[in-house]
């Protein structure tokens, strides 16, 4: 209104503190503001005058406190605690508080101090079995979940999102080809010289064509794409899915009536299972150009060593690689979609399904490639 006046604005005076002992007491004399920015300013100084006064009366002056908030509060509470005292110690004294500080000091320290940290709980070995084994479970219960989604698909062929697995194919499959060319070619490059250098003393380094070109093959093709898929894709699913559980749109599907396991998990799963064999393909063709190339530097044409390779390698080898890269594709597809299926709440969820994809899918895949090298050893293939 028009002549009126505002107030001025309430200026907070910084607080200070003076310590003065006399007839064996400490007197702390508070003047100004007692806030937040104040008792940060105040709060080392003010704790190490009242430990130093531990054997001596312990006197807090605030009669020249204009204001104190919770902060300030939580300041002198500290300070009775850290002398040794409380509210109701007769060796603690509040003095020249008004009631508004009073009523906020007493709310202060009813609330008492944090309760310190528990210690970590000991997990025993029953404890890791049966966790162990409701894991194991889970991943029984998944599965039987996509078989009965593949029996389920033709009813619900709306459902299953064919865009859904061409764009996974691309992400999983063509983006990752850069990096399986590098990989494969530095692993032929390093197997052939680490090989050759001891063969070499035996007269034996035109073998090393076949040994690099067997291992590719059979083992190190298919369980290097694994990895890289691993650590691409089946993290990226178990962050997509996971954001949507945290989003609560898993939970909106189920609501209209949509299958989760036959929209967002079997498209990842097949276009795994499709690239897979495609990126191994890619890696032992990288691997073999790599040990090409060492062999051409250590004097032997590239035509010995294709004939090499060509005479000591077997369909029965490149076959089997392939159809350990599809059952590799379809397991690391598999676990991060239930890792992502089983994001928990809370900021760190998603990243901890995520490390939980790619841990498991690699470890999944180093178990596996062990049991087919016993089934195929027994088959003798």
């Amino acid at each position: 209104m028009p002549g009126s006046r505002a107030d001025p604005p309430t200026v907070a005076v910084p607080p200070t503190l003076t310590a003065s002992t006399a007839g064996g007491a400490t007197t702390l004399a508070f003047t100004g503001t007692l806030d937040a920015a104040g008792a940060g300013v105040l709060w080392a100084q003010v704790l190490d005058a009242a430990r130093a006064a531990g054997g001596q009366r312990l006197v807090l002056d605030l009669s020249g406190i204009d204001a104190c908030d919770t902060a300030g509060a939580a300041l002198l509470v500290e300070a009775e605690r850290a002398h040794g005292g409380g509210a109701e110690a007769p060796d603690v004294e509040t003095r020249g508080a008004s009631a508004q500080v009073r009523a906020l000091l007493e709310r202060v320290r009813d609330i008492g101090p944090a309760p310190p940290p528990s210690p970590p709980a000991h997990v025993g070995w029953r404890e890791a079995l049966g966790a162990g084994l409701v894991a194991a479970l889970g991943g029984v219960a998944f599965l039987g979940e996509v078989v009965v989604a593949l029996v389920r698909l033709p009813a619900r062929a709306r459902q299953f999102r064919r865009a859904d697995l061409l764009r996974t194919a691309e992400q999983a499959g063509v983006r990752a080809v850069p990096l399986t060319l590098l990989l494969g070619t530095l692993m032929g490059l390093i197997l052939a010289f680490q090989s050759l250098i001891p063969m070499r003393r035996f007269g034996a380094d035109l073998f090393v064509a076949n040994l690099v070109a067997i291992s590719l093959i059979r083992e190190l093709g298919p369980l290097l794409a694994a990895v890289i898929l691993a650590g691409r894709t089946g993290s990226a699913f178990a962050a997509e899915i996971g954001t949507m559980k945290v989003n609560q749109e898993i939970d909106a599907l189920a609501t209209m009536n949509i299958d989760a396991m036959t929209m967002l998990v079997l498209p990842r799963m097949l276009a795994a299972m499709l690239v897979m064999p495609a990126l191994t393909v890619v890696l032992e063709m990288a691997g073999l150009l790599g040990m090409t190339l060492v062999m051409v530097g250590a004097g032997y044409p590239p035509v010995t060593v294709a004939n090499q390779v060509a005479q000591w390698v077997k369909p029965e080898d490149f076959y089997g690689g392939l159809f350990k890269a599809v059952v590799f594709g379809a397991v690391i597809a598999g676990i991060g979609c239930r890792a992502g299926l089983a994001t928990g709440i809370g900021p760190r969820a998603v990243g901890l399904s995520a490390t939980a994809a790619v841990v498991g899918g690699i470890v999944a895949t180093i178990v596996l490639d062990g049991v087919f090298a016993i089934v195929f050893y027994r088959l003798g293939l």
